[in-house]
């Protein structure tokens, strides 16, 4: 698979992940995909567990937004060097706003569609932003 390929598969996910069009992302990945959140759980396999995920996490995170630092593309693979943004509204109706880094580690199968994808999260990161939104008032 070219590499010139794989930026285009990498330029399609980053766009369709964007639209949270969970029917769109799930078309993108291989019926055996599996996806690995690094936080202490474990991977999920498939499409329909991969469906459930990304439905639960778009839940969770209602604003979730991304910065990508760079993408770095190959013969079958990608990676993803980014930033979860995200706003959260505390008790108070407060927004306080969120950013940690990820790094993304993808591969594909020979027909271009998502075989494996790891996500992995700075939690020093995200728990000092998450604490310090918890602890904050607004921050506009």
């Amino acid at each position: 698979m070219p590499t010139t390929n794989v930026r285009e598969l990498f330029d399609t996910y980053a766009a369709t992940f964007a639209t949270r069009d969970l029917d769109a992302i799930v078309a993108l990945h291989s019926p055996a995909t599996m996806f690995w959140l690094h936080n202490g759980e474990q991977p999920v396999h498939g499409r329909a567990a991969l469906r459930d995920t990304f439905a639960a996490m778009f839940a969770q995170w209602p604003e979730m937004g991304f910065d990508v630092h760079r993408a770095i593309t190959g013969d079958g693979h990608w990676i993803l060097d980014w930033a979860l943004t995200a706003v959260l509204t505390g008790p108070g109706g407060d927004r306080r706003p969120i950013r940690f880094d990820c790094l993304d580690v993808v591969t594909l199968d020979k027909d271009g569609l998502v075989e494996r994808k790891d996500t992995f999260i700075d939690l020093p990161q995200a728990q000092a932003a998450l604490t310090a939104a918890s602890t904050t008032g607004s921050r506009s």
